[in-house]
């Protein structure tokens, strides 16, 4: 994919793939009057977010006609998609943000934050999901951290807590005893 197409996109042309992407699905083609509702602006604005998208190389577009992504558009769109969705996802699952927040977060940090950085999020993401040391148990004592009033962790609690759970589990047979 050329890189100059995609280079310098900015926010807000990113969020008229997502929301061309979007419509595309569900109707199999975009209305400028759709997208004009969708984002909650004039159609004189989405005429001329429609020909800088089409200069790109990015959906196909004429006056008066229905708009579609182009293969390229179709890739960029999903990649905003995809950066969106983790985002959200990181927000809800690592930070414990209500639903409506990480969506609010999401929005705004989907178009600035760096290729780097985000390649980082998903690892971390992925890491406090399945390392042992992470994973559930984890997140619901950061849950319960941010719950608090007075945000000081009980570090030795949490210790016995988790070499009580490590006994339990290495020693399945004991407890059933007990």
């Amino acid at each position: 994919m050329p890189n100059d197409a995609v280079e310098g996109l900015s926010a807000s042309l990113e969020d008229y793939l997502e929301v061309i992407f979007h419509l595309e699905n569900a109707h199999q083609a975009a209305r400028a009057k759709d997208i004009a509702d969708q984002m909650s602006v004039q159609r004189a604005s989405v005429t001329g977010a429609l020909r800088a998208l089409a200069g790109r190389g990015l959906i196909n577009y004429s006056p008066y006609s229905y708009v579609t992504l182009t293969p390229q558009g179709r890739h960029v769109a999903q990649q905003i998609i995809r950066r969106h969705q983790i985002l959200k996802d990181f927000f809800t699952t690592a930070l414990r943000l209500e639903p409506d927040q990480a969506e609010a977060n999401a929005c705004r940090i989907e178009h600035a934050i760096g290729p780097v950085a985000f390649e980082r999020l998903v690892q971390f993401l992925e890491f406090i999901k399945t390392c042992p040391r992470a994973g559930a148990d984890w997140l619901q004592a950061f849950a319960a951290y941010c719950q608090r009033s007075e945000n000081e962790p009980d570090c030795p609690a949490c210790v016995a807590r988790c070499l009580e759970k490590l006994q339990r589990e290495e020693n399945p047979a004991e407890e059933k005893l007990s």
